[in-house]
């Protein structure tokens, strides 16, 4: 029984020294709500994936509350003050890092993080797969480029 706490000890106390795995980031655009009115239907999509980029990464609860406020700010500078707000209302709702979604807070990392600030170790993560990221964009920006007629 002693040795069986021992373990359990040593196991909880070196648990936060190994970051968990880090799911490639995904974007589904702006979820369950439209990406844009149906006269422009990518308005505010750009903030959406902007938003998931923090929901990807998760950390703590004030900086879910940025990240939601910033998605408010971007889709009302697109002149959509009202989808704003009802935007904002959602994701405070839905975007909770214990419900069980593809889209919770902290999304990128094993359910059940919850709010907790981001090791150097998930930082350095987070960063080489942004990294990856953006050689794979400009990669296809290049391609995209060579392939188009002139």
């Amino acid at each position: 029984m002693i040795i069986q706490l021992l373990l359990s000890a040593c196991l909880i106390i070196a648990s936060p020294l190994y970051a968990d795995e880090l799911k490639p980031f995904t974007s589904d655009g702006c979820s369950a709500f439209p990406d844009g009115t149906l006269q422009q239907q990518s308005l505010w999509v750009n903030c959406c994936i902007r938003h998931d980029l923090a929901y990807w990464q998760g950390g703590t609860y004030e900086q879910r509350e940025q990240a939601d406020k910033a998605l408010q700010s971007c889709v009302a500078q697109a002149g959509e003050d009202q989808i704003a707000d009802v935007m904002l209302a959602g994701v405070r709702v839905g975007g909770s890092p214990y419900w069980p979604t593809p889209f919770r807070w902290g999304y990128g990392w094993s359910f059940g993080r919850g709010y907790k600030p981001l090791t150097t170790e998930e930082r350095g993560l987070i960063q080489a797969q942004l990294k990856q990221l953006q050689l794979l964009l400009e990669s296809l920006s290049q391609t995209l480029n060579q392939d188009l007629p002139q």
